[in-house]
């Protein structure tokens, strides 16, 4: 029999193995081959369990361990399958594995929980294809309406639905989630940071995440020739995107308190070598520990738009993330520092200054969140990995907190 280290690196290696971009790091956008050759993996290991499998309108994947409590709410566990371009194989596969072994060991010790075990897959995290990121927590939240999920497109202007459709999912079912059908949801993830790796302490549970806004900037200009129009007659879109961007930063450095702000993304039309742009769509993304730091930061950033719209330049801004700081669990995290001194495990109570579906969640139910270190604190790029013994580690603690919450004999 497989130990559950030599299961865990089988199950990350099999899931590296769906990317577009072989030999270049994890590419897998949302209802791509790439995610459908990952949901069919993840639900035939399901199946295998014997766990009782269903999508929902978005694409989630559920597999539930059924509790002896009729119609009870369920512990779930588990993290998100897609990545950004080029990524690395452990953001957010490693919290699948991990709710799969856990799952495991519930049928190996045949455990009957008294409250259902649901493990969890979710879509479109990091919104590399659809804008916003976060994308299947908040849907089954309903923080994302039927409406606005029917509107968005991807850059090459694929609708959602469209995009389902085409790798055989249903958007007609249903999206939301009730609270009530939730006890409680435990996530691990990849540090994506230097904190833990740096102490040599292998696990981080987490205080709190930090609040987040996304904003998109479009510029828009006048195109032109590059070799008649003269520099004093041109409203061209990206020198005015540049100057922007370049005055970002600072923003972030005057409020402190660990504020950043961050520009991922620049779209440039028509795109030509000899065109003069004249429309610039870029992202902003600011992140605080603090809700009154982020509310500060897009005031200023308006402000600042405000001031340059001028000489035949337009500007304008749209919102398409906000999610306040979030406090997590407090009985949870106990069950998890427990588990930690049971186990002889070392851990440091931190902060997450990334995002992630754990966030969402906990405004409908109670949430865990635990991170294992990160080599190098690299993450998002084809050089991310994490230690598969660091992994097996939250197998353990979740296995044994899991237990707890479910009830399980």
């Amino acid at each position: 029999m497989k130990t559950i280290q030599e299961r865990i690196e089988e199950h990350i290696h099999t899931i590296s193995e769906f990317t577009a971009t072989p030999g270049n790091g994890t590419t897998r956008l949302t209802y791509s081959q790439e995610d459908l050759k990952t949901r069919n993996y993840i639900k035939e290991k399901m199946k295998e369990l014997g766990l009782e499998v269903r999508e929902d309108g978005l694409g989630n994947i559920f597999g539930k361990l059924e509790g002896t409590l009729k119609d009870g709410p369920s512990v779930l566990i588990g993290s998100h399958f897609d990545s950004v371009p080029n990524g690395g194989a452990y953001d957010g596969p490693a919290g699948v594995v991990t709710a799969l072994e856990v799952a495991t060991l519930f049928v190996e010790n045949q455990l009957k929980p008294k409250y259902p075990l649901e493990v969890v897959a979710l879509i479109e995290e990091e919104g590399a294809r659809f804008a916003g990121g976060l994308m299947g927590s908040r849907g089954m939240v309903g923080a994302l309406s039927e409406e606005e999920f029917y509107r968005l497109k991807d850059k090459e202007g694929i609708s959602t639905v469209d995009a389902m459709k085409a790798i055989g999912l249903d958007p007609t079912r249903p999206k939301t989630r009730y609270p009530k059908t939730m006890k409680a949801f435990l996530e691990l993830h990849i540090e994506q940071g230097p904190f833990l790796e740096e102490r040599d302490i292998p696990v981080g549970i987490v205080d709190a995440i930090v609040g987040l806004a996304q904003l998109e900037v479009t510029v828009e200009g006048k195109a032109g020739h590059a070799g008649t129009t003269p520099m004093d007659r041109r409203a061209d879109a990206l020198v005015k995107a540049a100057e922007l961007i370049a005055q970002l930063p600072k923003l972030a450095v005057e409020e402190g308190e660990g504020t950043v702000i961050t520009t991922g993304r620049l779209n440039v039309f028509p795109n030509g070598a000899n065109v003069i742009p004249d429309r610039v769509v870029f992202s902003i993304d600011i992140r605080s520990g603090k809700e009154e730091h982020v509310q500060n930061v897009i005031k200023k950033v308006k402000d600042l738009l405000d001031c340059n719209r001028k000489n035949g330049i337009e500007i304008s801004v749209e919102q398409s993330l906000y999610i306040e700081p979030k406090l997590l669990d407090e009985g949870i995290k106990e069950m998890i520092k427990e588990t930690c001194n049971a186990l002889n495990l070392e851990y440091l109570s931190m902060n997450s200054g990334a995002g992630h579906d754990a966030m969402v969640l906990s405004d409908v139910t109670n949430v865990g969140l635990i991170f294992i270190p990160s080599k190098d604190g690299l993450s998002h790029c084809p050089e991310e990995w994490s230690d598969v013994r660091h992994i097996a580690n939250g197998v353990q603690i979740y296995f044994e907190v899991a237990k707890r919450l479910t009830e399980a004999e």
